[in-house]
């Protein structure tokens, strides 16, 4: 993920010790010591980046491969949101391989979407976006070409606003990361420079403990008002975590949750929180997935886990409070 002097996923970092505790920001007190979950055991999911994708009665996970992170996107199919299954009928378990879809290396922070009867997946390879189409959410998806930019970007997330235009949300790894919005052509072919806006830079304490980074985006609108999720810091930090801002724009000003991080080692005990999307359940309920570090001594391959998520009102009178509802987080697990 941040990726001016490390690869974020395809380094072998599975050895990496990091500090247990850092500095605490100005708003959130002192950190606590994390307190993951035991290690890993094999059943565990490991996808990081992740996103889930519900169709038809079934649920769809992609991610980052911490093991194998330049062979393409894998998925992963589940009925419950707790137990996944590498589907019975692709060999490999690859919704999207390598040598027959755009990128040689580091394929990223998928997110799956459906529009007009056709899925598509956003991606990111060799550091450049592309968007590759296909008839099932098991794939295979193809993108003949990378989405066109002046410079590389990470973390594609695709918006399709009510009035049907489409928005890229992105992440310039220049100089630090920053999250920027473009508009897109109709058939997410093309995005459109000349609307390329900076959305979110790293700015605010808790933002900037090891890194200047902001990324992995996720955008949903609510009465009228633009929600923009993002994680901040770099991801081998365990202070990773995960904030929000709003704006009446799709192009903003954007205006940072005064209570952020809503998703951090100091909520929920688990270090390097982040980088997730939101995804409805049967019922509607509102979910986030996201990855955490494998554990509290080391960061890869990182763990895939889920939490709720509500909107609730807010006694000051101010735009509703998007919470991440810590105490139902929970590990996926693979089936065997």
């Amino acid at each position: 993920m941040y990726m001016n002097t490390i690869l974020r996923s395809g380094i072998a970092l599975n050895m990496i010790t990091v500090s247990l505790c850092f500095a605490s920001c100005s708003k959130s007190g002192s950190q606590q010591t994390p307190e993951p979950s035991p290690p890993a055991v094999d059943s565990s999911t490991y996808q990081a980046d992740p996103t889930v994708f519900f169709d038809n009665g079934t649920y769809y996970l992609y991610g980052t491969n911490d093991v194998a992170p330049d062979n393409g996107i894998k998925v992963f199919t589940s009925s419950d949101r707790k137990i996944w299954y590498s589907p019975s009928s692709i060999s490999d378990g690859m919704a999207l391989r390598k040598q027959e879809s755009f990128g040689n290396a580091g394929f990223w922070a998928p997110q799956v979407f459906k529009y007009n009867g056709k899925y598509y997946m956003a991606y990111v390879a060799d550091q450049q976006i592309a968007i590759a189409s296909g008839s099932s959410p098991l794939g295979p998806f193809y993108a003949k070409d990378l989405i066109v930019f002046n410079q590389k970007n990470i973390d594609p997330f695709v918006f399709i606003d009510d009035d049907n235009k489409k928005y890229l949300f992105h992440v310039d790894i220049t100089n630090g990361n920053k999250i920027y919005v473009a508009e897109m052509n109709d058939d997410f072919s093309a995005v459109k420079l000349d609307t390329r806006t900076l959305c979110i830079t790293a700015t605010e304490p808790w933002e900037i403990i090891k890194d200047k980074v902001a990324e992995g985006p996720t955008v949903l609108k609510h009465n009228g008002l633009y929600y923009l999720i993002y994680s901040a810091n770099n991801y081998v930090s365990q202070s990773y975590a995960v904030g929000y801002a709003t704006s009446k724009s799709i192009y903003g000003p954007w205006e940072k949750y005064s209570g952020n991080p809503v998703l951090s080692m100091q909520n929920t005990g688990k270090p390097g929180t982040g980088h997730g999307d939101i995804f409805y359940d049967k019922s509607g309920q509102m979910c986030y997935v996201f990855h955490t570090h494998n554990s509290g001594t080391t960061i890869t391959p990182r763990r895939t886990a889920i939490v709720k998520a509500n909107f609730e009102k807010d006694n000051a009178g101010g735009n509703d409070i998007l919470v991440m509802d810590v105490n139902s987080l929970y590990y996926l697990k693979t089936a065997k």
